[in-house]
């Protein structure tokens, strides 16, 4: 498995997603409820350790307490994979958030992208950067994700990131709450993955692609030769999966995006 650094953190080029251990479907309620029943503390673990016998070395994970009981879990039981925390809005501000990853054994912290586009529509972003400057002062990589490119483009001006976390779809507004309220008319439009591939080819630092699957509705394939198309030599590629119907499906992710990388080496 390659590797990719993040400041002066080495990482996996393919990292480990949480949102779907976390109950976040992309699809609906029912869905959500599905995927919180299945991801037990059990079932989590058996997911970290096919990770870990892949060649994954990192997991991006919410700093919710359910994440990271089940990671002092797994680490107690001699896991080694390294968790890169993500603040949870509904757990209270950012600061709170980067606390949690920090006190709970994260290896790096970045802002979630629902407040970071919640804080650009309301124009507050300035308060980001004592969220960075706390993770920073904890010896930590830190870095901002989003929806939407107009987030990087403040953030190059005004942050001392480390890393971007860009998702390539934009599938609910943050206008009103900087929460992810699971919608039955998410929007995966893929206007705004080529916007954001615009955008990364011009970061100045490390980015993480995400949703690049479209959470599940982009053929594997397809959405994997089009990553590593645009992935810079220093980027990385961040996949959830939920084994439950298809307990291969981590390695078969893993599987086809070596095999994007390798063929566009080779094109």
């Amino acid at each position: 498995m390659q590797r990719v650094s993040l400041g002066n953190l080495q990482v996996s080029r393919f990292i480990l997603g949480g949102n779907p251990q976390s109950g976040f479907s992309h699809w609906n309620g029912e869905k959500d409820l599905e995927m919180k029943r299945y991801f037990t503390a059990e079932h989590i673990k058996a997911l970290y350790r096919q990770a870990e016998s892949l060649g994954i070395t990192t997991h991006i994970g919410r700093a919710d307490h359910h994440i990271m009981r089940v990671l002092l879990e797994y680490w107690n039981e001699g896991g080694m994979i390294e968790w890169i925390a993500q603040t949870c809005p509904e757990l209270g501000n950012a600061e709170r958030g980067a606390v949690n990853g920090i006190r709970n054994g994260a290896k790096a912290v970045f802002v979630h992208g629902g407040q970071m586009d919640y804080f650009l529509h309301h124009h507050r972003l300035e308060e980001i950067k004592g969220v960075i400057a706390m993770i920073h002062d904890a010896g930590l990589p830190a870095g901002v994700a989003g929806h939407k490119p107009e987030v990087f483009a403040w953030a190059e001006e005004h942050l001392e990131c480390d890393f971007y976390m860009c998702s390539y779809y934009n599938p609910v507004l943050r206008e009103k709450t900087a929460e992810h309220i699971t919608s039955d008319e998410e929007n995966f439009d893929d206007a705004d993955r080529e916007r954001m591939v615009a955008t990364i080819a011009n970061l100045s630092k490390p980015a993480i692609h995400y949703k690049v699957l479209a959470s599940g509705r982009n053929n594997p394939k397809q959405a994997f030769l089009y990553v590593a198309q645009h992935m810079r030599p220093g980027d990385a590629v961040l996949v959830g999966v939920c084994p439950k119907d298809d307990p291969e499906q981590l390695a078969t992710d893993v599987r086809l995006f070596e095999d994007a990388l390798a063929a566009v080496v080779h094109a």
